[in-house]
């Protein structure tokens, strides 16, 4: 009998007993040997163990194997899942391009004072609110209050030395009809009649040439006192024009002592405090015009040749989700030679929400009537910055690609991956390829 090892070889093992090996079970916890293969490892342990151990998970396996098992077709099938479905379509879309800027004011005024003086009050700050017209700040008046009365009085001398009431709006008057201008004219008048009277006295040989020649002299005289009368009147009536213009100078002097918001709007900045003395011309505050907004953008020169007067723009901001109508109202006439930029300036409504100097993302709409493939918007799923749609394609969902450009609260449009007549699933979810659909009305 061979040996092996130490230990001997007996080949007179019954078969039986090699068969009862498949009485090994296989439980949770380990394998469990028959009493017969304990004893075989006994006698022949080498190589009885190593039949016992392939045997024994030849049993595992064959009892694992025979149990019956549930079909694992039966356990993954599930009910065909129920979608709606709509068509790829053409319809009519607008065609925007977008361009890139910021909002500003519409006016921006820094509001100065006219005349020097103390500050006596200041209704405004910053944010302040403010109407065209309204009272921002009061320059102390009094001063100019005292050179409205000076003026008034000078007015009054000088239609008085006129011969006009001290008191009144109309300053015209006949030249003739002054008591200067009349008491010249008979003076003139009185002389002409002595001049003749000698004349004639002269020719009859009745008086001497020396008479004749003093009335001729006084008689020139009077008539230099005429015009004389006559140009002081026109002086006077000048004198009473200079005067009632200094007065609407001082009036207007004082009432620049009030200082007004020159349009609607808001104060930006605040720049000067009671008790200050401010000299002509000091800045007092900035006023910002916020109603509408002047939204400056730049478009590529590729682009530049469709952008038109009135077009209509729809303006987004930073983290605010509204909409923004505008119109574009301006157009740079040359392209920026830098930046191959054309600018453009729109007109946006605010009713508050704005404020300038915010960066702003505007969609220019160049033609609102061009036909599109287009599809509804929720029927694309975006995973991964990568846009798809769900198809029905006998009877079981297909994920496509696809690439999208303009876009509506209701539809997008296609440029690839889909046809025009294609049957996409609204609203997926998280439908996948290859699942049963049934579509549904």
């Amino acid at each position: 009998m061979p040996r092996i090892g130490m230990w001997r070889y007996s080949s007179s093992i019954p078969v039986a007993a090699i068969q009862s090996l498949a009485t090994v079970r296989c439980t949770s916890d380990r394998p469990r040997l028959s009493p017969w293969l304990l004893g075989a490892c006994r006698r022949c342990p080498v190589a009885i163990l190593a039949m016992a151990v392939v045997l024994a998970c030849t049993g595992c396996k064959g009892d694992s194997t025979a149990a019956p098992q549930p079909s694992r077709t039966g356990q993954e099938a599930s009910p065909a899942r129920q979608v709606r479905v709509t068509p790829v379509a053409e319809k009519p879309m607008e065609r925007s391009t977008v361009a890139l800027g910021s909002l500003a004011a519409f006016d921006q005024a820094t509001v100065s004072v006219k005349v020097p003086g103390r500050l006596r009050s200041i209704g405004v700050d910053l944010g302040s609110v403010v109407q065209q017209g309204q009272l921002i700040a009061q320059i102390d008046p009094q001063d100019y209050q005292l050179r409205v009365q000076q003026a008034d009085a000078a007015l009054a001398q000088a239609r008085a030395r006129l011969g006009v009431p001290p008191t009144g709006n109309t300053d015209r008057i006949v030249p003739e009809q002054t008591s200067t201008v009349r008491q010249a004219r008979a003076l003139l008048q009185e002389a002409k009649t002595n001049r003749d009277r000698q004349a004639t006295l002269f020719d009859q040989g009745i008086v001497a040439r020396s008479l004749l020649d003093s009335a001729e002299s006084a008689y020139k005289v009077a008539v230099s006192r005429y015009e004389d009368a006559i140009e002081e009147v026109q002086i006077r009536q000048s004198l009473v024009a200079q005067r009632r213009t200094e007065l609407a100078l001082a009036r207007q002097q004082l009432a620049d002592t009030a200082i007004h918001a020159p349009f609607d709007g808001a104060i930006q900045e605040k720049r000067a405090s009671i008790g200050e003395y401010l000299g002509a011309g000091a800045p007092l505050a900035t006023v910002v015009r916020m109603n509408p907004l002047r939204l400056r953008v730049e478009v590529p020169e590729r682009e530049a040749q469709q952008i038109r007067i009135a077009q209509s723009v729809r303006v987004t901001t930073e983290g605010d989700p509204n909409v923004y109508l505008g119109r574009i109202a301006r157009l740079s006439p040359v392209i920026t030679p830098q930046t191959r930029m054309l600018i453009v300036e729109a007109e946006v409504a605010n009713e508050g929400s704005l404020r300038p100097g915010l960066f702003a993302r505007a969609e220019i709409v160049i033609d609102d009537d061009t036909m599109a493939v287009t599809i509804p918007t929720n029927s694309i799923v975006t995973f991964a910055g990568i846009e798809k749609v769900v198809v029905v394609q006998n009877g079981k969902a297909l994920e496509k690609p696809i690439t999208t450009r303009r876009r509506t609260g209701e539809w997008t449009e296609v440029t690839s991956g889909v046809k025009v007549g294609e049957m996409v699933v609204v609203e997926p979810g998280n439908l996948q390829s290859g699942q049963a659909v049934t579509i549904v009305e």
